[in-house]
């Protein structure tokens, strides 16, 4: 069984529930293979043929033609009880390897993910400008954000469904939506002299709708393309470029606008690499060739069923809260920065640069820790640290834009380059956990709902905070709220494996690979499978 901290403590026995599912095909009411893969479940000859007797898995497209497997119910011991040996009755072995092609999607996740984030933050890091360009005023600007954020949630089912397809969908469908609000965006700021404030909200709100579909996608796309060796890293990297394309708004916004006149300028430039970014997509790879590894193929749970049983999962809940909390504070302050400093004396530039520390620094402790976390699996020591670190972080940060006069800029960027890598570990880790505590439930529909909460949360705190400035323009009691709710989190994951629990955190997914190894299924890439191009 698992240990307390989320890893794997191999060799494991199986209990009985998991023997029944991974040795036995599921009924029409568990909605049998994962639409999408390319892989799909054939039944025997004989169409009556009741649970146990069998499951074929055929693969529609290999690289050296079509592979069944046959694997009969009750044939798999654990290694030394119950009451058969194992064996295997298959027609050929699937052999299971990984794809250098993965890297394309990957790469191209990658981007999509960074520009989004970009359009998100087009206007906020200069919103005083923004709001004289378009002759209104900041909390008006702020909606353009706050929009952004709550067209995610409405279009959450949707995402669901496509993701549930394969990632390729999605990643095409966040392209095209990217392109057409991109350009709307500039029509509305090119179209009269100040701009039609109607215009650029409806295209802002169309990268809102894109966004969902290339957010939500890493741990769909790291399941279907990556070992289990791999996904934390490869989740971690496509979900954190999110945040990165909004620390360089933040940074390089400002020193394209200084002054209302360059709105319109601005727009352009974000529309043209938003079209060199999103082109691509449409030449994506949208699965492997064959199975990469023994979980890509195993039958996940139908959208009705999934949604039952996170229900009653009080694991879910405990990194589900947090986790969307978390999200929506940091799209609250990275929205808000400016407007919370430039206040107590800080520049444009200063207050970039302070997002952009939230975000490069928290990009670097990611890219060292989560390599670690893929090695060892230690995904609840991770959760342990970043939480309380991330909540004293926001308690510290009430103070430290009034200090300008007597420390200059050197509180408020400490504090962002901490809280940072603390929120930017936490990330991956937390995407990831929920799969693995989760599975067989398909990825898209943790991680959807996962990001779904912190956009709608994140698009409530920026009116809430928006609501709280004082008369003379200080957010100061905006920070206490953030600070208390970043507190009322804390608790929450630090009670996973408690009070007789512990057993609930086994690495479902993990567990599936290493069934699978035993039974003989064939060798992934862990153990000596090859790298295909």
């Amino acid at each position: 069984m698992a240990r307390n901290d989320g890893r794997l403590n191999p060799p494991t026995p199986l209990t009985a529930d998991e023997k029944d599912f991974l040795t036995s095909p599921p009924t029409a009411k568990d909605d049998a293979m994962n639409t999408g893969t390319g892989w799909r479940k054939i039944s025997g000859e004989d169409g009556g043929q009741q649970r146990g007797n069998g499951m074929q898995i055929e693969l529609n497209e290999t690289a050296t033609g079509e592979r069944g497997v046959d694997v009969g119910k009750g044939k798999m011991g654990d290694n030394g009880g119950g009451d058969s040996g194992a064996s295997v009755s298959a027609a050929e072995v699937v052999e299971y390897k990984v794809y250098r092609r993965r890297w394309f999607g990957l790469v191209q996740l990658t981007l999509l993910n960074v520009i989004v984030s970009w359009d998100w933050l087009t206007f906020s890091p200069v919103a005083s400008h923004a709001a004289r360009y378009f002759s209104t005023d900041e909390n008006t600007v702020n909606w353009l954000s706050t929009a952004f954020l709550f067209a995610f949630t409405f279009i959450t089912p949707v995402v669901i469904y496509v993701l549930h397809l394969g990632p390729k969908p999605s990643i095409v469908t966040s392209a095209a939506l990217i392109l057409v609000g991109n350009w709307i965006r500039y029509a509305g700021c090119h179209s009269s002299e100040r701009g039609l404030f109607g215009v650029v909200m409806f295209g802002q709100i169309l990268t809102g709708l894109a966004q969902p579909f290339v957010l939500a996608a890493p741990s769909r796309y790291s399941d279907l393309w990556f070992t289990n060796r791999g996904r934390v890293a490869a989740t971690a990297l496509t979900s954190l470029a999110n945040p990165f394309g909004a620390a360089l708004g933040q940074l390089i916004i400002p020193f394209w606008v200084s002054s209302p006149d360059d709105i319109s300028r601005m727009v352009l430039y974000v529309s043209i690499i938003s079209t060199v970014c999103a082109l691509p997509a449409f030449f994506i790879p949208a699965r492997p060739p064959t199975p990469v590894a023994p979980s890509s193929q195993t039958p996940k749970l139908s959208l009705l069923s999934s949604a039952k049983v996170l229900l009653r999962q009080t694991e879910f809940y405990l990194l589900f809260l947090p986790f969307a909390i978390y999200v929506g504070l940091f799209n609250s302050i990275s929205s808000l920065l400016n407007q919370i400093l430039l206040p107590h004396g800080y520049t444009d530039e200063e207050a970039g640069i302070a997002g952009a520390l939230l975000i490069v620094v928290g990009l670097i402790t990611s890219a060292v820790t989560s390599p670690l976390i893929d090695r060892f699996k230690s995904y609840l020591l991770a959760i342990r640290i970043a939480v309380p670190l991330i909540g004293l972080c926001y308690l510290i940060f009430i103070w430290m834009p009034g200090t300008k006069e007597s420390g200059g800029v050197a509180g408020p960027y400490v504090i962002m380059a901490v809280m940072g890598a603390a929120s930017f570990s936490l990330v991956p880790v937390v995407v990831e956990f929920l799969v693995e505590l989760t599975h067989p439930i398909s990825p898209e529909v943790t991680s959807t709902l996962a990001w779904s909460g912190g956009q709608v949360l994140g698009g409530v705190f920026i009116v809430v905070s928006g609501a709280l400035k004082d008369g003379d323009g200080r957010m100061g009691r905006a920070l206490v709220f953030h600070a208390v709710l970043a507190l009322v989190a804390v608790p929450l994951p630090l009670c996973l494996g408690l009070f007789g629990r512990g057993e609930k955190l086994v690495l479902r997914r993990v567990r599936s690979d290493e069934v699978e190894r035993r039974r003989g299924r064939g060798q992934g890439q862990e153990e000596g499978g090859g790298v295909v191009g």
